[in-house]
């Protein structure tokens, strides 16, 4: 006996494919919005720790910010001090340069020179006086130059001649030349410096005793 199936059995096969088709869409839809959950999740908690970190880096920068201000306040205060000192240093220094100058200056002037004015500003010295000879206030010039440890720089500004009468009578007229001279005052430091830089090459150049001999048998 033959069976014969007249029922749709082919629109119940599609009708079971489209099911388990959209079954897998929906399970697959399902799985990708877990997966989208979960990284959405990682990422908030990495964002969550970066911002934790940066909050923790801005506070630990503006405790470095403050303390930078109190180095930078430090560092002005210790160069305030600093200058103080080296003023209050050089006035020390500083204070006997008057005496050196006029000891430079007895010791320098030769016989035949009368000095009237004396005025100091810082290092520069400017004199004037009464010389009986031009050769007088070269030979001043000379010395206060070359042999000087304090003076240096001389520069005559001006010689002229002028007469003076030393009584009424015409006679007794004479001939005197007024000048007046500019010089440079060295600082105490620096006459030290060139005494320790000239004692140097003098001691390098002194003779040595000859290495004695053993005496021969």
């Amino acid at each position: 006996m033959i069976l014969i199936n007249l029922l749709p059995h082919r629109e119940e096969r599609r009708k079971r494919r489209r099911q388990l088709f959209f079954g897998g869409l929906a399970v697959s839809a399902v799985a990708g919005g877990v997966v989208v959950g979960l990284w959405y999740l990682v990422l908030q908690q990495m964002i969550s720790s970066q911002d934790a970190r940066n909050e923790y880096l801005s506070a630990q920068i503006r405790i470095l910010d403050d303390e930078i201000k109190n180095i930078a306040t430090l560092r002005s205060e210790i160069e305030a001090l600093k200058a103080r000192q080296k003023a209050v240093e050089d006035l020390q220094t500083d204070r006997n340069m008057p005496v050196h100058l006029l000891n430079e200056l007895v010791r320098q002037t030769p016989e035949g020179i009368y000095l009237q004015t004396i005025k100091q500003d810082g290092q520069r010295v400017s004199v004037s006086g009464i010389a009986q000879t031009n050769e007088r206030v070269a030979e001043f010039l000379r010395n206060t130059a070359n042999s000087s440890p304090w003076l240096e720089k001389p520069e005559l500004l001006e010689i002229k001649q002028s007469i003076q009468q030393s009584s009424g009578s015409a006679r007794d007229q004479k001939r005197l030349f007024d000048f007046s001279v500019r010089l440079s005052l060295k600082r105490p430091q620096d006459v030290q410096g060139e005494g320790g830089a000239a004692s140097a090459p003098a001691a390098a150049s002194a003779p040595q005793a000859p290495a004695s001999k053993p005496p021969q048998s």
